[in-house]
């Protein structure tokens, strides 16, 4: 076997097996929905070149369940688990260059899933998905000290639309109602923040500190603020969503808000992707921090978001809309800004948009379902 490799193509959703030159053997995989990327968390597949270091598994029944490498059950077809399974087998790799050194430390592996169906479009946590059948077949045909590479995606694939969340999705600003639960002066002083902020006036990074220590939200009040976002959606978001994943477009969430409470939100609109601020808890439930270095904590920090997405994914049209300044800073990186007046107009972001609207029910007259083409609306 010394003389075998793997080969992953991101563009082609295909793990093959070489002999030198030779082909032997290629199965479909799902490499990440996130794209390609090395940073711990992210849920992006690395690229570059690695080595098998572990395989795990050998004579565990089909549909084995894996946590943290030791088996815990067995799945059954036709079960869906609502997570990432790791089943059958494990083969573990290592990076073998500067970028992907942390690969072993992600836990990045090939391994079966119980979502074979979506085997031949990137669907995976970060890791390479098989079917259980050929994570078998890939599990006896490698060795430890076999290298792999993981291509790079080099062609655009894909559309992706971000959305604010706060005054967009919903008519709330969460980080307001968590003020609004410690009493009228905390919500009054939270609220009066927000708007500076939102407005442009003051750097966010200045007032997101300022608002946490004032509030130190505990878990029952983000669980309430969390129902509250789904039951203040903006009418007619629901449609927009449907409408837009139907043509093919990839929705994101993209916030200065809290990622755990904005969840909930995001399932029930069916979005599987969000980027917010990280908030902790203790044991006990009381407030333990947030995500002080997350990128939308700060001014600059949506257009950093989407340049990573970018990169990821290689996208061939990218959209933004949102109500705030920090929105609109990403206007630059996009291809469409769509600014969102109709919880809160802001006549910088109406000044500055390609796209205004008051309601979502006017959304069709802006974005075109093609992808490539948008009537955009005047100011």
């Amino acid at each position: 076997m010394k003389n075998r490799r793997l080969e992953v193509s991101v563009d082609d959703q295909m793990l093959r097996l070489y002999d030198g030159a030779d082909l032997i053997r290629e199965w479909p995989v799902s490499t990440a929905a996130k794209g390609v990327g090395f940073t711990s968390g992210s849920l992006r597949t690395p690229t570059g070149r690695f080595v098998i270091v572990q395989k795990i598994g050998e004579g565990q029944p089909s549909g084995t369940i894996f946590v943290a490498r030791e088996p815990v059950g067995l799945w059954q077809p036709g079960e869906e688990s609502g997570t990432d399974h790791v089943l059958t087998r494990i083969i573990r790799i290592s990076g073998l260059e500067p970028e992907n050194a942390n690969t072993f430390d992600r836990y990045i592996y090939f391994h079966g899933t119980d979502q074979e169906d979506k085997l031949g479009t990137p669907a995976s946590w970060g890791c390479i998905r098989l079917s259980n059948e050929h994570i078998i077949e890939l599990h006896d045909l490698v060795e430890p000290g076999m290298t792999a590479e993981i291509l790079p995606p080099t062609r655009k694939h894909g559309k992706v639309i971000f959305f604010d969340c706060d005054s967009t999705l919903s008519t709330i600003e969460g980080i307001d109602e968590l003020g609004r639960a410690r009493g009228p002066e905390i919500f009054k002083m939270v609220e009066h923040l927000t708007n500076q902020a939102m407005n442009g006036e003051v750097p966010i990074n200045e007032v997101f500190g300022r608002r946490m220590e004032i509030i130190r939200p505990d878990r029952a009040t983000a669980e309430a603020v969390a129902r509250l976002y789904i039951d203040t959606m903006v009418p007619g978001v629901a449609a927009v969503i449907e409408k837009l994943k139907a043509d093919g477009w990839t929705p994101v969430i993209l916030s200065g808000g809290f990622a755990p409470l904005i969840h909930p939100l995001a399932k029930e609109l069916g979005i599987d992707h969000v980027e917010a601020v990280p908030v902790y808890f203790d044991d006990d439930g009381g407030y333990a921090g947030y995500g002080v270095d997350y990128p939308t904590t700060r001014n600059g920090g949506k257009p950093e978001v989407i340049r990573e997405w970018k990169k990821a994914m290689l996208p061939e049209v990218v959209v933004m809309m949102g109500d705030g300044v920090s929105d609109l800073e990403a206007k630059g990186e996009v291809d469409l800004f769509i600014g969102f007046g109709g919880v809160v107009a802001r006549e910088a972001v109406r000044l500055g948009a390609d796209a205004w609207l008051t309601d979502m029910a006017d959304f069709g007259n802006v974005v075109l379902p093609d992808g490539t083409r948008y009537a955009t609306q005047g100011h």
